[in-house]
């Protein structure tokens, strides 16, 4: 049997089958056997290309389902690619265009498996502002950017999540229920649009809707954010149309620059 060397030409070839096949297995990521019979690769050699991108940082194991999914090594290509690609300069003006409509600062975040992080932001020209930590991941209960990616991924998705992954409490306002969430999950799906205040951060506030893909799953979501004192209720509900529409041009734009390449899940 040849050898599954991933420096090797044909070991590389398959390197990279098992990158692009695990990139593609959203939400969750994807077993070995799944992988072996999808690719037609021998479960030993799949497994053992999975271990080494593993172990380099590329690929990450969750013990809990004993699935891959692309780790912190993946995300940092990706996030370079961003930069760098004409993606970041499409998405660009729909974020400056929040600014100017809202005041605040506007943002973008990716999902990447059950998190998210902030790929951009264009920061709010008034003097208090909030800005945010772009590649931090955090979780997809808490916050209007994470809710909305929540909100936006199917039913399974949603109680796989609920069951695998702790409702941690980053501040007193953090939803912890899984009831509770449930029904907020209700509320962002029929507004178009997920709101905050003081969930991830205690003095900020935020409005925040999801972007998709071609295929209808979610990249990931655009917001607007700032000080909590000037998202109060009514606030929110006239930023939320303008985010969601905001959202949808960002999704328009992704589709057009070939967005999924660089997805993380």
């Amino acid at each position: 049997m040849e050898a599954a060397d991933p420096v090797s030409a044909s070991g590389l070839a398959r390197a990279l089958q098992i990158i692009y096949a695990v990139a593609d297995a959203n939400p969750s990521g994807i077993g070995v056997s799944a992988l072996s019979r999808h690719l037609g690769m021998p479960k030993a050699v799949a497994h053992r290309i999975l271990k080494t991108l593993s172990n380099d940082g590329f690929l990450q194991f969750d013990e809990g389902t004993k699935r891959y999914s692309l780790g912190a090594g993946a995300l940092s290509v990706g996030l370079n690619a961003f930069v760098n690609l004409d993606l970041r300069a499409a998405v660009h003006p729909f974020l400056r265009d929040l600014v100017e409509a809202t005041g605040e600062t506007a943002t973008l975040s990716m999902r990447q498996g059950w998190a998210r992080l902030y790929l951009d932001q264009v920061e709010s020209p008034r003097e208090v502002r909030m800005t945010v930590s772009v590649g931090r991941p955090y979780p997809l209960h808490a916050g209007s950017s994470s809710k909305a990616i929540l909100a936006a991924l199917p039913d399974r998705d949603v109680d796989a999540f609920l069951r695998l992954r702790p409702l941690e409490s980053l501040t007193a306002r953090t939803p912890v229920d899984p009831d509770a969430l449930l029904v907020e999950i209700s509320r962002i799906r029929r507004l178009g649009y997920a709101e905050s205040a003081g969930e991830r951060q205690p003095a900020a506030g935020g409005v925040a809707s999801a972007v998709l893909r071609q295929d209808g799953t979610v990249f990931g979501s655009v917001s607007v954010c700032g000080p909590i004192t000037r998202f109060d209720e009514a606030t929110r509900a006239a930023y939320g149309p303008l985010v969601a529409q905001a959202a949808e041009r960002v999704s328009t734009a992704m589709i057009r620059q070939s967005a999924p390449t660089l997805t993380a899940t």
